[in-house]
């Protein structure tokens, strides 16, 4: 990837969250936030058409791509995620940085950023819904929190083991579940997306979510 400086694990209580680093650390930090089941490597052709005069970190978040996994019985919400940025840049020790968020990335950014106004400089969102502000979305959370909370439970009921496809099958479903990525795009998700085994690959990110 073009300008990739290191891969980081950095120790949260259930284990690592995973980045990626470009640029030098003593340039003015920016962090990169992924869309909903997607990763990292979201980013790795923006990055390198943008300034070089800036440190850019693009974590996975909890249970995406490289990181670890929630621990059993723990819930994936979006005030998790907050909390979550919150650890990194403690980790990165960074007092005041930027963000650039992608879809659900730009929706936790946006939350992080009006919790703590003071450590952000500038949040930038691409292609991010509207903040959760609108009396009909209010409406619609218990609904979507119900429904989250019942496929959770089912998923830690379940035993079954993961799923194993080959590569070209993977990037077929992947694709057929996400139109709207062209298959370069894909391709570079499912490298930090997927994991090799005997027989094929397996998503990494955690099945309780969905």
């Amino acid at each position: 990837v073009p300008g990739l400086l290191s891969e980081l694990k950095l120790a949260v209580p259930w284990g690592y969250i995973a980045a990626k680093v470009w640029g030098s650390q003593q340039a003015p930090p920016v962090l990169c936030l992924h869309g909903w089941l997607d990763n990292a490597s979201s980013f790795d052709r923006l990055i390198p058409l943008l300034p070089k005069d800036f440190c850019y970190v693009a974590m996975d978040f909890g249970g995406h791509g490289l990181s670890s996994h929630y621990s059993p019985g723990l819930p994936y919400y979006q005030e998790n995620f907050v909390s979550e940025i919150r650890r990194v840049v403690a980790a990165l020790k960074w007092k005041h940085f930027s963000i650039v968020g992608h879809s659900f990335g730009g929706a936790v950014g946006a939350m992080f950023s009006s919790i703590f106004p003071e450590m952000v400089n500038k949040l930038i969102l691409l292609d991010t819904w509207p903040f959760p502000l609108d009396p009909k979305g209010i409406e619609r959370v218990p609904t979507y929190r119900r429904g989250a909370i019942e496929y959770v439970l089912q998923v830690e009921a379940s035993q079954k083991p993961r799923q194993v496809a080959s590569p070209e099958e993977m990037l077929q479903r992947f694709m057929k579940n996400n139109s709207h990525v062209s298959e370069e795009s894909a391709r570079l998700l499912l490298q930090r997306g997927t994991t090799k085994v005997a027989t094929g690959l397996t998503l990494n990110r955690d099945r309780r979510i969905a």
